[in-house]
């Protein structure tokens, strides 16, 4: 047997003994949240991916539920932060008090400090507390004072937002959004669905227990890393994201008035990242395209600026995306 063969089945074996405590926890999320497979699947890719996630849709689709559903499946630190118009971004990061008695200063640590943050509407508030969110997503640490304080280890943003269209809503800035591995829209359930939640809203709905711990966690991201991963869909990730950028290069000429911005090398990562935690629950040592594709728009779609020439003719980012997924080869 090659090496690469011998390493391919160690991580299969890898990939078998951590990939069950997942199946366990799929199970106990969906005790309390019905339907919404799309949304739960993504929530797990950006915990194994270690990327932070956006939920975009109108109230009462279960957002705040599946995410809180998430942390409560997992034996770890949740806090919650309502975001409201008269936020301070020391209500997020925590801040300095002065004692007149020892003429010190102590820090009070704010609700980032923890492991799972549940941004709840978060464009609720302006941009200056969105903002201080900034360091925290990226570096994994808060600066309050003159110090830098390291947040604990698993750190995830589930961050949830009301379409920009509806009221008393703030956008979020381009920095910020970029910051986001995945963008997802949430849709209404199915009527089935919706009766599978009126019927247990009357049943009253059950307390989740911890089916993974962080170590558990972490150590999926370790095999995850060590999923297979073939300079040919390397190049396919590359071109992709380039497209975004310039697509008449890739004879795209249509597209070329439409986009104004493309994605940014953190797109390139965090698709490379997202397509390898895809794979992994679907219990594959190896990635495709298929992994790619599925995991493109999420990642993309908070990505692309579109141009005033796309709003008037009503094109969004996923259609865009979706004209470049059809044309750029495949390997």
């Amino acid at each position: 047997m090659s090496e690469a063969a011998s390493n391919l089945e160690q991580v299969r074996s890898d990939l078998e003994r951590v990939s069950e405590h997942f199946v366990a926890l799929r199970e106990e999320i969906a005790r309390v949240v019905v339907g919404q497979n799309y949304m739960i699947e993504r929530i797990l890719v950006a915990l194994l991916a270690d990327g932070h996630i956006l939920l975009e849709g109108v109230p009462g689709l279960a957002k705040t539920t599946a995410v809180k559903a998430v942390a409560d499946s997992i034996s770890t630190g949740f806090q919650r932060i309502s975001f409201t118009p008269d936020l301070l971004p020391a209500d997020v990061l925590g801040t300095q008090i002065y004692d007149p008695k020892s003429g010190d200063f102590s820090i009070k640590q704010g609700p980032v400090f923890t492991n799972i943050l549940l941004a709840d509407e978060i464009n609720r508030a302006p941009a200056k507390v969105q903002s201080a969110l900034l360091e925290a997503m990226q570096e994994r640490q808060v600066t309050i004072g003159e110090r830098a304080f390291p947040l604990p280890r698993p750190f995830l943003v589930l961050a949830t937002q009301n379409p920009i269209e509806q009221e008393g809503t703030y956008p979020l800035p381009e920095a910020q959004v970029d910051r986001f591995m995945l963008k997802i829209r949430v849709e209404y359930p199915s009527r089935e669905e919706e009766k599978q939640i009126l019927r247990r809203s009357i049943a009253g709905f059950p307390e989740l227990k911890p089916a993974i711990s962080p170590d558990q966690l972490l150590a999926a991201r370790q095999v995850i890393a060590q999923i297979r991963f073939d300079d040919k869909l390397i190049d396919y990730i590359l071109d992709l994201v380039a497209t975004t950028r310039d697509p008449a290069a890739m004879g795209l000429e249509s597209l070329a008035n439409l986009v104004e911005f493309g994605a940014s090398p953190r797109a390139t990562i965090a698709l490379q990242k997202c397509a390898r935690a895809h794979a992994f629950l679907a219990g594959r040592a190896y990635v495709n395209s298929g992994d790619i594709k599925t995991m493109a728009a999420d990642v993309l779609r908070h990505r692309v600026v579109l141009s005033y020439e796309a709003e008037a003719e009503e094109v969004d980012a996923d259609e865009v995306i979706a004209r470049i997924l059809a044309t750029v080869p495949v390997p």
